[in-house]
C-alpha cells in the first residue's frame, strides 16, 4: 500500500512539475519573450497577427521614376476590381457588381472558387465604375488603382534594376536594419539610377488591403477589410527625370523595329543639356543581369561605355586645325591616298578635296595629314581638343547632394581616352590612325552627343542631366539639380561656328556621307563614323551623330551600332526615323 501511495505522490509531483513547466513556458511566450523569442529574435505577436491576417500589397512604398511631365516610367496604373476570398462563403450583391463592371455573375463567382488570396479581375475599369463599386460599401469588394510593370521596359539601363540583396542592405543600411526601418528582404537598387538614388527611394511603409480571418479562413465577425498605408505626406519620394515618355517610346520602338542588337541611341535637349531619351541594347537579362553578353554585362549601359568612334573623331581633329589656323581655303588634299600614303582601292578614291569637302566625304588622308602636322609643334593637341569638346571626361551630372559628395546621376559612366601610350605620339602612322578615331581612341556615345550639343550651342560646355528634381509625395521639392558647367577649356565661338558649317555640309553636300537625311522635315547637321573593330571579319562600329534642326538647334543625337557589319547596319535608318518621329511629335 505504501508503495502505491509513493507512486501516486511521484506521479502527482511529476504532473505538477509538468504543469509548472507549461505555465512557465506560457509566461515566457505571452509575457516575457513575446517580441524576441529564441536566439532568432522571433516576434510572436507579429507572428500571431500574421496567422490571422491576409493581405494584398497595393504599393510597395519604394520611390518612383517619372518623366518630365510626371508620368511613370516604370509602371502603368489600371483601375481593377479586387474580390476577397471570404466572399465565396458570404451572400454579397454579385449581380450589382457584375452589372457595374460589365461581366456575368458566374464569371466573378468562378474566379472566387477555392481562392486563398485576393482575386484581381484584370478587366480595366473607368473612374466612374470604381466610384460605383466603392459606393456599395461591400466588405471584400473594392475598386482600386493597381500598378503593373510596363510590358516593354523603358530606359531600363538608365533607370536600372531593383532586387533583394541582403549583402547591400547589411553593408549600406545596417542601422536601418537594426532599428526595423527596413528588412533584409527589402528590395534595393542594384544598377543604374535605382542604385544611384537608392537612399532616397527606400520605402517607408507598404500600402496594403488587410483583413482578419478565423481558423477556417473566413472573415472574423465585425472586422472589415481595411486599407493601411503611410500617412506621411512626404514619402515615397519621386525621381523627376528629364526623359520625355513619348520620345523615349519613339526611340525604343525604332531600335526594336530595326532589331539593333548592340549599341543604342541617346537624345539630348541642347538648350539645357538634358537627356530626353536613352536606350541601350542588348536588353537586360532579368534572370541573370550580370551575365556577359558580347563581353559585357547585359545590365551595362552601352551609351556610358567607351567605344571606338572612327570618323566621328575627325570632329576633334577638324576643330583643332581650325582653331590653330591650319586650314587654307583653296588648298586641296589627295584623297586617293590612304593615311599611310598608299593608293586606296579605286572605288574608294575621292580625288583632290578641300578641307570642307574632306569633312563632308570623310576623307581619311586629309585628317591624318593635318594631325601629323599639328602634333610636331604640340604633342598633346588631339587630347587637348578632345577635352575641349568634352569627349574624354565623364560628362554626366556630378555634384554634392546633402551628405553625398560627388553624387553621380550616371553610375557606371566611364572616361574616354585618346592615347594609351604617349610614345605613339612620335609614330606618324599611330598619329594618322588616332586622327581618324582608330588605334586607342575610345569615347562614350553620351559624350559624343554632348559634343554635338556643345558645338550647336556655340562652344558652351555643360554637364548632362538625366534628373531634374527629387520630389516629395505632396509634389513639393526635396532637391533640385541645377545646371553645371563642364570643367575645362572650350573651343571658341568662331571655331564652333565653323564646325556648325562643316557638320551641315555632311548632309547638304551632294557627296556627303549624311546626304540621305536631306529629305527629313528637320534639317540635320552631323557626322558619320565607321570604326574598324575586326578587319578580317569586317566587324565595325557604325555611328551617326548630329543635331537638328540645323539652323535652330533643339536636339542632339547619337545612334551607334556596335560590333556589326557596315553593309547591314541600320544606324542611318534609326537616326532618320527618330528625327522624323520627333518632328511628328512636335507638330501633331
Amino acid at each position: 500500500m505504501k508503495i502505491i501511495h509513493k507512486r501516486i505522490y511521484i506521479t502527482l509531483i511529476f504532473i505538477l512539475l509538468l504543469i509548472s513547466g507549461l505555465g512557465a513556458r506560457l509566461v515566457q511566450l505571452q509575457l516575457v519573450s513575446t517580441e524576441s523569442f529564441t536566439d532568432k529574435k522571433i516576434n510572436l505577436i507579429e507572428g500571431s497577427v500574421k496567422q490571422r491576417t491576409q493581405e494584398m500589397v497595393v504599393d510597395d512604398g519604394r520611390g518612383k521614376f517619372e518623366d518630365k511631365n510626371g508620368q511613370s516610367l516604370t509602371s502603368i496604373t489600371h483601375n481593377r476590381l479586387v474580390l476577397f476570398p471570404f466572399l465565396e462563403k458570404m451572400k454579397w450583391p454579385v449581380q450589382q457588381v457584375s452589372e457595374i463592371v460589365g461581366m456575368q455573375p458566374k464569371e466573378l463567382t468562378n474566379r472566387l472558387a477555392n481562392a486563398k488570396t485576393p482575386v484581381v479581375i484584370t478587366k480595366e475599369l473607368s473612374h466612374a465604375q470604381v466610384e460605383k463599386i466603392n459606393a456599395l460599401k461591400v466588405p471584400g469588394v473594392f475598386g482600386i488603382p493597381l500598378k503593373d510593370e510596363r510590358p516593354v521596359p523603358l530606359a531600363e539601363h538608365l533607370i536600372g534594376l531593383e532586387a533583394q540583396s541582403k549583402q547591400i542592405i547589411e553593408e549600406k543600411y545596417s542601422d536601418k536594419l537594426k532599428n526595423g526601418a527596413i528588412k533584409s528582404t527589402t528590395p534595393v537598387g542594384i544598377s543604374g539610377m535605382q542604385r544611384a538614388f537608392d537612399e532616397f527611394l527606400l520605402p517607408e511603409q507598404e500600402s496594403k488591403l488587410l483583413y482578419h480571418v478565423d481558423r477556417l479562413g473566413g472573415p472574423m465577425f465585425g472586422i472589415d477589410v481595411k486599407y493601411t498605408g503611410t500617412a506621411n505626406p512626404y514619402y515615397p519620394v519621386s525621381v523627376r527625370t528629364t526623359l520625355d515618355l513619348s520620345a523615349q517610346e519613339l526611340v525604343e520602338n525604332t531600335l526594336n523595329h530595326y532589331k539593333l542588337k548592340d549599341g543604342g541611341a541617346v537624345l539630348i535637349d541642347i538648350k539645357n543639356n538634358k537627356v530626353i531619351a536613352m536606350a541601350s541594347r542588348p536588353s537586360i537579362n532579368k534572370k541573370d543581369p550580370f551575365k556577359k553578353q558580347n563581353g559585357s554585362d547585359s545590365v551595362e549601359n552601352r551609351l556610358l561605355t567607351p567605344q571606338t568612334p572612327g570618323s566621328i573623331f575627325k570632329t576633334v581633329t577638324a576643330a583643332a586645325a581650325l582653331e590653330q589656323n591650319k586650314i587654307q581655303p583653296s588648298f586641296t588634299y589627295n584623297c586617293d591616298k590612304s593615311i599611310y600614303g598608299n593608293n586606296v582601292e579605286e572605288d574608294h578614291q575621292k580625288g583632290q578635296l578641300t578641307f570642307e569637302e574632306s569633312f563632308a566625304q570623310s576623307c581619311n588622308a586629309t585628317f591624318a595629314q593635318l594631325a601629323k602636322e599639328m602634333i610636331i609643334s604640340n604633342p598633346n593637341i588631339l587630347e587637348q581638343y578632345a577635352d575641349k569638346l568634352g569627349l574624354i571626361q565623364p560628362v554626366g551630372w556630378t555634384g554634392d547632394v546633402f551628405h553625398f559628395e560627388h553624387f553621380k546621376q550616371f553610375l557606371g559612366e566611364k572616361s574616354g581616352r585618346v592615347w594609351t601610350n604617349a610614345r605613339e605620339k612620335k609614330v606618324p602612322n599611330a598619329v594618322a590612325q588616332t586622327a581618324i578615331g582608330q588605334l586607342d581612341v575610345k569615347v562614350t556615345p553620351l559624350a559624343v552627343a554632348n559634343m554635338m550639343a556643345t558645338i550647336a550651342r556655340g562652344g558652351e560646355k555643360k554637364q548632362v542631366k538625366a534628373v531634374d528634381a527629387l520630389e516629395y509625395k505632396n509634389n513639393t521639392s526635396l532637391y533640385t539639380f541645377k545646371e553645371h558647367e563642364l570643367k575645362g577649356d572650350a573651343i571658341n565661338k568662331a571655331t564652333a561656328a565653323s564646325m556648325q558649317q562643316l557638320l551641315k555640309g555632311v548632309v547638304q553636300s551632294e557627296k556627303g556621307t549624311g546626304r540621305r537625311f536631306q529629305t527629313l522635315p528637320y534639317e540635320v547637321a552631323g557626322k558619320s563614323g565607321t570604326a574598324e573593330i575586326n578587319v578580317k571579319d569586317d566587324i565595325v562600329n557604325k555611328w551617326f551623330a548630329g543635331y537638328f534642326p540645323a539652323d535652330d538647334p533643339k536636339y542632339a543625337m547619337v545612334v551607334v551600332d556596335l560590333n556589326t557589319k557596315s553593309a547591314i547596319s541600320p544606324t542611318n535608318s534609326v537616326f532618320y526615323d527618330i528625327v522624323k518621329g520627333m518632328y511628328d511629335l512636335n507638330t501633331r
